[in-house]
């Protein structure tokens, strides 16, 4: 090699080490998640250059202090495995907290953070935050929820598996995709579940990210919103109890019983006696379909109607926590169906998710009816459609 060409050919490596694509991405991995540590600096900006990474499907930023926030914005961009063309600019939401009570509150290593983002297949990131006040020991999380992941079934949780309680709201169980189903490690859950004295209201979420996702990736989605609640957040567990994807396939999130009133980790200052429902995707951009509103208006109807509890009335609910929307201890009068942001100052579950609440409490209401004229002899009963 003559002079010139070395001297090129050492200006070109050089070039790219600046911008870390030739670099490995300095990465702590384990059990399908790769984080990168955000480099410190200036107190308002952070940012992490462009690089490779091992693969990912995912991808949120996790700070030290569970209690902190992150005031201001935390941006992505990720390059695709398959034509390696980086994505846009994506912003990630910054209004997650964390439980304030139960075995998810009690782990050590418990961080704070954004929502995940579902990027898809990539191998490459940059991220760029900025605010009046940044958390330290920001980190970048990046999920590949096929690591590790071994064979998943397909079976599911049938709807005779357990009968509703008996009551005249009780409405059918709706066919749920087990936790066996969609793949996840039982063993990264290390202690057991939490129950509470009943559920009286449901609160519907998303899972924010994209819409452009195939419903035969929905399981890869829910397995790595698991990683990263479990191994980002250092959760106990999975913080939904429910998840429907854009099809109106209904997965079983947190362990201990679908219809067991476990203690989850989805509306901070009120997880205790409440279920939660999370659609996959960004409901603050889509609108939702017919199948997304009659699942959760299913999933809803049949949890709610195990207590008898009509989902168009209300219920008053105590705050366990300063949220920043509600006082610990102050009283809350909710709908027994609530968005998200009715408990949290949170966009979830986005506009247009939040906007058919209504139609989703009266579609509950009609499953919760339906049933029960299903089950009363033929003639004493009204014509009535089932709702699907």
């Amino acid at each position: 090699m003559t002079p010139r060409l070395l001297r090129t050919a050492v200006a070109t490596v050089l070039a790219l080490g600046a911008l870390g694509l030739n670099q490995p991405a300095r990465a702590s991995s384990s059990d399908g998640v790769h984080t990168v540590r955000v480099p410190d600096g200036d107190p308002h900006e952070r940012s992490l250059a462009p690089r490779t990474t091992e693969p990912f499907s995912l991808v949120g930023v996790t700070w030290d202090d569970p209690d902190a926030t992150l005031e201001g914005t935390a941006q992505v961009r990720t390059r695709s495995r398959e034509s390696g063309a980086w994505s846009t600019w994506r912003p990630l939401e910054t209004d997650a907290r964390t439980p304030e009570i139960g075995p998810d509150r009690d782990r050590a290593g418990v961080r704070g953070s954004t929502q995940p983002l579902w990027t898809g297949p990539s191998d490459g990131v940059q991220v760029r935050i900025s605010g009046s006040r940044l958390p330290e020991g920001l980190r970048v999380e990046l999920v590949d929820p096929e690591a590790g992941s071994g064979t998943v079934h397909t079976a599911a949780v049938e709807p005779d598996a357990v009968g509703p309680a008996a009551g005249p709201l009780s409405a059918e169980r709706p066919v749920v995709t087990s936790r066996s189903s969609w793949g996840a490690d039982e063993l990264l859950v290390k202690d057991p579940p939490t129950y509470t004295g009943g559920t009286r209201a449901m609160f519907v979420h998303h899972t924010a990210g994209t819409n452009d996702y195939a419903c035969s990736a929905s399981a890869s989605i829910v397995r790595g919103v698991f990683l990263y609640h479990v191994k980002s957040n250092g959760w106990n567990d999975i913080g939904y109890h429910f998840l429907v994807d854009k099809c109106g396939t209904v997965f079983e999130g947190r362990a201990g019983g679908i219809d067991k009133p476990v203690l989850g980790a989805h509306t901070y200052g009120f997880n205790t006696a409440t279920s939660s429902v999370s659609v996959l995707g960004d409901y603050s951009t889509a609108a939702t379909n017919a199948a997304v509103r009659q699942s959760v208006a299913k999933v809803a109807a049949w949890k709610l109607g195990l207590y008898g509890i009509d989902p168009t009335g209300t219920v008053v609910l105590t705050s366990g926590a300063d949220n920043g929307k509600y006082k610990l201890g102050q009283k809350v009068t909710f709908s027994r169906i609530s968005g998200h942001r009715d408990g949290y100052p949170t966009a979830c579950p986005g506009q247009h998710l939040y906007g058919v609440l209504p139609e989703i409490r009266t579609l509950a209401a009609n499953a919760g009816r339906s049933a029960v004229t299903a089950q009363e002899p033929p003639g004493l009963r009204d014509e009535v459609v089932p709702a699907r």
